[in-house]
């Protein structure tokens, strides 16, 4: 038993006026080595509450305005308006018009977004600090001066943008409907999550502007919001401003929590449906649990683990093991008004969706029989408790937990309370919770059905009682618009500070006589270490026999399987006891070991990876599961326009006979070649400490990290030579290339060519970076704004320079309605002409100058950060100063030489046109271009011409 984490902290409460209008109501601050999240809390006299978080460590800011709005706040027939709202306020307010906070926020190297879940809707951007106020001011004015910047024009684009993010996360991929038939069989008709925050398609049409300003008025006040602030601020100066711009808006309509009573079922509830994009079927359960942050949260948690999460889970034991299933998983999701337990399973061919039903409730019986056992208990709180560590890394992090505690308990503190929680928890809990809440208990049994497999588990038994729904009365038809009335002008934009003094991590580098190479940063902010181990090999490996493409991503997979003194799933159950991660992929060049770990168990973690690199036990009975899920995994891969729009795309820009054209992962054909002795070759020719490459950074010394890399010595030596892959093919001239999938709600477009530019950041890969930024790299860029924020076509819309060591590509990417496939696609091509034509503006390169070069400010935060950082300098054998070469190259662009920059690299005569898509709708249009169309299969193989 690991000794308990102690918890104090130290609160303040006062009441006295700190300033003129906020009052100063909590104070946390941090005792020693203490895990707590320090914070000042404040109340100003509109209802609005403030937290402040004072971090020096990086010069970032981080703002978060939390409204406590979601989808449970609307009514049947009304679905979707908190989440179409959240699109609506980015469309401007009075004084910020529509593309100002874009201007402000990512032109000034920083990032912003919203999201909107059943329970709330949050806005918040991560910036330098010296955008702080400027952020404040936006902020306050798109939550008191918004309406007037609701117009019908900005109403219609955005439900066309709603319509296709629908399309893209739910419509039209592979179990993409699933939640929404077991929220609406679930919940009482009209319940606030018997639908999904997405919305219908039916009652987004039928919403119109009035609707949505309706919304806003109701609940989008400052007494409905939390403000929470964190970075490197000064708390008094901040206060200042918060008082400022908030403190004139008006209160709003009294927010009352919604209480629903809690879901109860009689009997199972069987129903089912066809999925148009699913290879194979899969079974759904879900029972009602309880809402979050109840005395039960933790012990379902803990039982989601130990039913379905991992290889020491019963479900995998009894499935997937014994190869039953393909995937059983179980997970615990609880929301502000109810919970729900879920389990999904999909079947290994030949087994039926009844057949997965009986394993399943067999499955329970053997949970009931086995127990729950201190080693299952002490591995979830040792994961759980550095999980909480790991989430502490940003400031992002920080104010997300700040701001979510206060919204839905009242108490920012919560990290205590999680952490006693966690260490109080027992297997009577959690056998309590498995008896109250699932065995023997009722649910909802949805069969997802494919268009062979149409079977359900059970005949559907229920249909949804629409009789005794009363609608909600949130008094739309009482709300006045009221503006707040200031002692200033809030035209005026806020002045920007000073930009904060950019410092990259400072490294230490060191070559071992085994011949690895380390690289490390010592950061102390939190007690956690991770390190990136990369062995020479990946998918260029391949190369050497590409009738067993994916052999090495497969040797990862079996390098997870059983070591010579642990099983699997013993070796997992002692790494979640210690908190620790290792996790084992691959890539293009390499075997990638991945280790996260608390400071305190760093050593026992690196033990761990030792057996793993030097005992590995390749046993037929796991290469056989592991290569049959492999096989699964790639025919289900070819269900949807997404994820069969990227290898077939590198597959037509490097060939079928180059490595980088195969997937990693391999084909079935492939796949199928590979034998238990291919692995066992691999690890014998493959696993090396030659040229093998370590980070390390977090909370280590370079000794103690050297002290520990020692194991490295007991690899080989061997020289590893990879073979170099041959460059990308080159287009003669623009195709288009067409891969049916019938009924395709939207058009997966993937379009560029293989420009062979090798990785350089200060070189000719930057300046191609440079010349597409305003084109299409971040939100801001032409291609976006037109396609989405115009005309409404897509979710969003991008294009992108990729490079590595060995080949570069230049590409765009986007998901498109496929009724709009047609005029999308010349949109594109003007576009790119255009460019081409006349080159970025004057203010585009100012803007792509102070985006790409402020930006930096925000890259060198986390452990994954720094990481990234001192990895590139390894890998490519990059000078220490390589940033102020990249920003001496960034600084002298100007227009003209972009412009030339983009003529070379970004053509529209010399392009592959890859349209994933309904061929029945979409190619009558496209015929009508002076275009060869070629269409392709699934795998990329040539069917024909059609024209």
């Amino acid at each position: 038993m690991k000794k308990p984490l102690l918890i104090t902290t130290a609160i303040c409460l006062l009441t006295t006026l700190s300033y003129s209008q906020a009052r100063l109501v909590e104070k946390v601050t941090q005792k020693g080595d203490e895990l707590v999240i320090p914070y000042e809390k404040y109340v100003l006299p509109n209802g609005l509450t403030v937290i402040l978080h004072e971090d020096h460590s990086d010069p970032v800011v981080h703002v978060d305005v939390t409204y406590h709005v979601g989808s449970a706040r609307e009514e049947i027939g009304k679905s979707g308006f908190a989440h179409f709202f959240e699109h609506m306020m980015f469309e401007g307010s009075d004084d910020a018009p529509k593309g100002m906070l874009d201007k402000i926020v990512i032109g000034n190297g920083g990032t912003n977004n919203g999201s909107t879940t059943r329970d709330r809707t949050n806005y918040y951007e991560t910036d330098p600090k010296n955008v702080l106020e400027q952020c404040l001011w936006l902020e306050a004015d798109r939550m008191g001066f918004l309406l007037g910047q609701v117009t019908q024009d900005r109403f219609e684009v955005q439900r066309a943008t709603v319509k296709n993010e629908r399309g893209q996360n739910y419509d039209n991929r592979a179990y993409g409907l699933a939640s929404e038939y077991t929220a609406k069989n679930l919940y009482p008709y009209g319940h606030p999550y018997s639908w999904l925050t997405i919305g219908y398609i039916e009652d987004l049409n039928r919403s119109n502007v009035n609707d949505l300003k309706n919304f806003f008025m109701r609940w989008y006040s400052p007494n409905n919001a939390t403000l929470t602030i964190g970075g490197d601020l000064n708390p008094a100066a901040t206060m200042k401003m918060v008082e400022r711009y908030f403190g004139g808006i008006p209160r709003g309509p009294e927010v009352r929590p919604v209480t629903v009573p809690a879901v109860k079922l009689t009997t199972n509830r069987y129903v089912s449906y066809v999925d148009n994009y699913a290879r194979l079927p899969q079974l759904a359960i879900t029972y009602p649990t309880v809402p979050d942050y109840s005395k039960d949260m933790v012990a379902l948690e803990c039982l989601a683990e130990i039913l379905g999460q991992g290889k020491n889970s019963v479900l995998y034991q009894t499935m997937v093991k014994k190869e039953q299933a393909l995937q059983a998983t179980a997970f615990s999701n609880l929301l502000e008004l109810a919970g729900e337990f879920s389990i999904r399973i999909v079947p290994l061919p030949g087994k039926s969706l009844a057949d997965m039903e009986r394993l399943y409730n067999a499955a329970l019986d053997t949970l009931e029989k086995r127990g729950v056992t201190n080693d299952d208990i002490e591995k979830y709180k040792g994961q759980s408790i550095a999980d909480v560590v790991s989430g502490l890394q940003s400031v992002a992090g920080k104010v997300s937990r700040l701001a979510e505690f206060q919204t839905f308990t009242g108490n920012p503190n919560k990290t205590a309370d999680l952490l006693k929680q966690y260490q109080s928890l027992t297997p009577a809990d959690v056998m309590r919770v498995f008896n109250t809440y699932i065995r023997g208990k009722n649910a909802v049994v949805l069969s997802i059905l494919t268009k062979k497999e149409t079977t359900p588990a059970q005949p559907d038994n229920y249909t949804i009682d629409k009789s005794n729904y009363v609608a909600p009365n949130y008094g739309y038809d009482k709300l006045t618009y009221v503006k707040a009335k200031d002692n200033f002008d809030r035209k005026v934009t806020p002045p920007l500070g000073l930009a904060p003094a950019i410092k990259t991590p400072p490294f230490w580098r060191k070559d071992l006589s085994s011949g690895a190479k380390v690289i490390g940063v010592t950061n102390t902010e939190i007690p956690l270490v991770a390190m990136t181990l990369t062995i020479p090999g990946g998918h260029l490996a391949d190369a050497q026999d590409l009738s067993k493409a994916g052999l090495s991503s497969l040797f990862a997979t079996m390098m997870n399987e059983d070591t010579k003194t642990h099983t699997a799933e013993q070796f997992a159950m002692e790494l979640q006891k210690l908190g620790s991660i290792i996790r084992i992929s691959n890539s293009v060049d390499g075997l990638v070991f991945q280790v996260q770990s608390l400071k305190s168990n760093f050593a026992k973690t690196i033990t761990l990876l030792q057996e793993r690199l030097t005992e590995p036990k390749f046993t037929q009975q796991a290469f056989d599961l592991d290569k049959k899920q492999r096989l699964e995994s790639i025919k289900v891969l070819k269900a949807s326009p997404a994820t069969i729009a990227a290898p077939v795309f590198a597959r037509l820009v490097y060939g079928a006979d180059n490595v980088l054209g195969v997937p990693e992962n391999g084909t079935e054909k492939t796949v199928e070649n590979i034998q238990l002795q291919d692995i066992e070759n691999y690890y014998k020719n493959y696993i090396t400490a030659n040229d093998a490459e370590a980070v390390i950074v977090g909370d280590i010394s370079e000794a103690d990290a050297l002290a520990q890399l020692a194991s490295l010595n007991k690899l080989p030596k061997t020289k590893v030579i990879l073979p170099s892959p041959a460059p990308a093919i080159p287009v003669a001239k623009t195709k288009i290339y067409l891969v049916d999938v019938p009924k395709a709600a939207q058009t997966q477009f993937a379009v560029g060519y293989g420009t062979n530019l090798t990785y350089s950041p200060a070189g000719e890969y930057y300046k191609a970076f440079m010349a597409n930024y305003p084109l299409g790299t971040d939100f801001t860029s032409r291609l976006n704004m037109y396609l989405r924020e115009t005309k409404g076509w897509t979710y969003g819309a991008s294009s992108r320079f990729n490079s590595d060591k060995y080949s570069g590509t230049f590409s765009f990417g986007s998901s498109i309605r496929v009724a709009s496939t047609d005029s999308a696609f010349v949109a594109l091509m003007d576009q790119i002409n255009s460019y081409n034509k006349t080159g970025p503006t004057a203010d585009e390169v100012t803007f792509l100058k102070k985006a790409a070069g402020q930006g930096n400010a925000l890259r060198y935060e986390t452990l994954l950060q720094k990481a990234s950082f001192v990895s590139r300098i390894l890998d490519y054998n990059l000078p220490a100063n390589y940033l102020d070469q990249q920003m001496t190259l960034l600084n002298s662009a100007t227009p003209a030489m972009l412009k030339t920059i983009a003529n070379k690299y970004i053509p529209t005569d010399k392009l592959n046109i890859l349209l994933v898509g309904d061929k029945d709708r979409i190619l009558p249009d496209l015929k009508k271009h002076d275009y060869q169309i070629v269409e392709l299969d699934a795998d990329g193989n040539v069917i024909g011409e059609l024209k």
